[in-house]
């Protein structure tokens, strides 16, 4: 049994995982069941009707992984989540009931609060077709069985009362629209959300530098989660769109379901969005990205590549530092899922290796110095 209050888990390879599976629907607790059971890399052990239930089941069963469905009566999946966060914590994958701006809303916070990853019904709260989304659900819990940190509940939470947040609204109205003489491209996968939560709203309202966003994540919810960060952030944050204008102070999120690129020159560059075919099985995906911010950017560019699974990011991030441009990845042990990053490291490496806590500063001190001239060490000393 883990103790109360662990702050990390971390899975043993080669073993089946043990999967605790919750949704107030009997029909779809045993459309999850045999889905997830049916896969063969997960066993599960149970199912529960409700938050309660779940909690009562927990300790008995000690599951490696929980499915969490949202909308329960009695006690619903976010005070379950922040339940077992504080008294059992283990990665949990949330099922969200479609992508309405509360559906959204609700599957952003639940990745605040500590789940790994989510999942949207197809079809809402009763969803027969669930199998359209089997693949997303055993890709989330492959993701969720690598997890090696879990994000302590709470710590990406950024707040701001309405005067602040009428001044930081004020203070973007005032700035003066130019282009960006340098330009961040960041990437992000699982534990992403939380991550930028926590680095986005820490980065100043730069007067020279825009900001380029992919996070792996369903279409539907990255305006919620761009809406989010630009609430709590001193730079402007929204979707991007096709053909805009890049703008210096602005952050640009990938929208789900379109790559996201820049073309045109740092005099008149322009985002670009298209959907053709998903590279590491992903669209957005940061190569794309990072490649054509190397192309346009050159050295006026600092790649970053943050936690998540898989190799996205990586060659571009190579891209990038070939031509010139700055290249920061996050210190595996914060991450939760670090396999991102250890790609880039391999492929690319990085003139930084930083923690979470740490990479705001250093992308700040990379933009200060035009991403010319100065060693690592002195960038972030």
């Amino acid at each position: 049994m883990r103790p109360a209050g662990a702050g990390d888990y971390t899975l043993v390879t080669g073993v089946r995982r043990r999967v605790l599976v919750v949704d107030d629907s009997a029909f779809m607790r045993g459309l999850v069941r045999d889905l997830v059971g049916s896969s063969g890399e997960f066993e599960v052990v149970g199912t529960a009707r409700d938050g309660l239930d779940a909690l009562r089941q927990i300790p008995l069963l000690d599951p490696d992984l929980v499915t969490l469905d949202v909308d329960m009566p009695r006690l619903d999946g976010l005070g379950c989540l922040d339940r077992i966060m504080q008294q059992w914590p283990r990665p949990v994958v949330m099922l969200s009931a479609g992508g309405s701006d509360g559906g959204a809303d609700a599957a952003l916070r639940a990745l605040d609060r500590g789940a790994v990853e989510f999942v949207r019904k197809p079809s809402g709260a009763i969803s027969l077709d669930l199998d359209l989304v089997r693949d997303q659900l055993l890709e989330a819990l492959r993701a969720a069985a690598a997890v090696t940190q879990l994000s302590v509940p709470g710590a990406s939470s950024t707040r701001c009362g309405p005067a602040m947040a009428a001044a930081r609204e004020a203070a973007r109205e005032a700035a003066h629209p130019q282009a960006p003489a340098l330009l961040v491209c960041i990437a992000a996968s699982t534990g992403g959300p939380a991550a930028l939560t926590r680095l986005i709203p820490q980065l100043p309202r730069f007067e020279r530098a825009a900001v380029m966003v992919v996070q792996h994540m369903p279409a539907g919810f990255t305006a919620s989660f761009a809406g989010r960060l630009h609430g709590l952030s001193q730079l402007a944050v929204h979707e991007a769109m096709h053909g805009e204008p890049l703008q210096a102070g602005h952050v640009y999120v990938a929208p789900g379901g379109y790559h996201l690129r820049v073309a045109g020159s740092p005099v008149a560059p322009v985002a670009v969005l298209d959907q053709e075919p998903t590279e590491w099985g992903v669209r957005p995906a940061a190569d794309r990205l990072f490649r054509s911010a190397a192309s346009c950017y050159g050295a006026s560019c600092v790649g970053v590549v943050l936690t998540g699974m898989g190799g996205d990011g990586a060659d571009g991030l190579l891209a990038i530092r070939q031509a010139g441009g700055r290249a920061v990845v996050q210190e595996r042990t914060t991450c939760v899922i670090p396999g991102m990053p250890d790609a880039a490291l391999r492929v690319a490496g990085a003139d930084a290796v930083v923690p979470l806590s740490e990479l705001p500063r250093a992308i700040e001190r990379l933009v200060a110095v035009g991403c010319a001239g100065a060693e690592p060490h002195a960038l972030i000393a």
